[in-house]
């Protein structure tokens, strides 16, 4: 196994106008393998880690297996699949409702161990998790870099609600090789200021490469090593900056279309990160690899139903547009 991530969720979506999506793969975990996808070749295996329900609907497993996403890291659980409204306000603001009842089971649900795959999944060339900004996942964290792999990603699934401690900022920011925390999360991690500050401080504390997401402004990418630095703007801004005339082919083949959802672009992006990463150690490249991923999951309610083969000659005509807009901030 090349890449393997973690969790599903199944979505129910309603959107500002009420429209609702229903039965859509959530959680995270899709929309990185995704990520992954787009970006791997034919050869490299992208295996998703969970446990789900008898109740794990049909066009799910379809789409995984349409995606040519391993699905044996599916493993059975004696309850219901999670599930969960969620609601999206015109603000950006988000709600979530489970659908399920919650007790203890639902950690190991979400997240089996490595140990606890098949084996194909306990050597893998890296993962990229979710994880609590808190010390809830330390161990977790601990488990995936003791596997040998040579790259651990790791991404904050919410802001912090407590403060954490210096010792657990340090055990957070270094569980993996990338950290890949958004705006609002890095700021509850290290307090307010510019995104480079933020970044500083991510480093100061042990950050090898940095990611911020930044949501409609693109990302900031860093790492400490060189102390290289990139701004890649999100490419559904760039075209609203564009003049209203006719495109060239390049264009064309991107197939770029209008900006639908945001739901699961970060991890979208992370998975498009971490195979840019994985597959050519440039910071540039990675960073495009991320943003074209994401670019194709705002543009579709769910996770993105055009066949693999599309989207790859789509993500190579994006990733070339793109590139023309990055900004180095920081030479190495």
């Amino acid at each position: 196994m090349d890449f393997v991530t973690f969790t599903i969720i199944i979505d129910d979506i309603v959107y500002p106008d009420g429209h609702t999506a229903m039965c859509c793969l959530g959680g995270g975990g899709p929309q990185t393998a995704f990520g992954m996808k787009v970006w791997g070749t034919d050869e490299e295996r992208v295996g998703l880690g969970a446990r789900v329900g008898s109740d794990f609907p049909a066009s799910c497993q379809d789409w995984l297996e349409k995606m040519k996403i391993d699905v044996n890291g599916l493993l059975p659980w004696p309850y219901p699949t999670l599930r969960a409204w969620q609601v999206l306000e015109e603000d950006g603001r988000r709600g979530q409702v489970w659908r399920v009842e919650l007790g203890e089971e639902v950690w190991g649900m979400l997240r089996p161990t490595v140990k606890e795959l098949p084996p194909p999944y306990r050597k893998a060339k890296a993962y990229h998790a979710c994880v609590h900004p808190s010390s809830l996942d330390k161990d977790f964290m601990q488990e995936l870099r003791s596997t040998g792999a040579a790259v651990v990603s790791i991404e904050p699934y919410t802001h912090a609600e407590d403060i954490v401690t210096r010792a657990e900022l340090q055990a957070l920011v270094t569980g993996g090789h990338i950290f890949s925390p958004n705006e609002i999360e890095a700021v509850s991690l290290v307090g307010p200021g510019p995104p480079l500050d933020l970044i500083d401080r991510l480093v100061e504390l042990g950050a090898e490469v940095v990611s911020l997401r930044r949501g409609h402004l693109g990302c900031i990418v860093h790492r400490a090593d060189t102390g290289e630095t990139w701004e890649v703007p999100a490419i559904h801004e760039v075209v609203k900056e564009l003049p209203r005339a006719p495109r060239d082919t390049q264009w064309e083949e991107a197939g770029i279309i209008g900006v639908v959802d945001p739901t699961g672009c970060g991890n979208s992006f992370c998975g498009g990160f971490l195979a840019g990463w994985v597959q050519s150690r440039e910071l540039l490249t990675a960073a495009l690899c991320g943003s074209v991923a994401a670019s194709f999951m705002i543009e579709h309610e769910g996770v993105p139903q055009l066949p693999l083969s599309t989207l790859k000659s789509q993500a190579n005509a994006r990733f070339q547009l793109l590139r023309a807009y990055a900004k180095q901030l920081r030479v190495f």
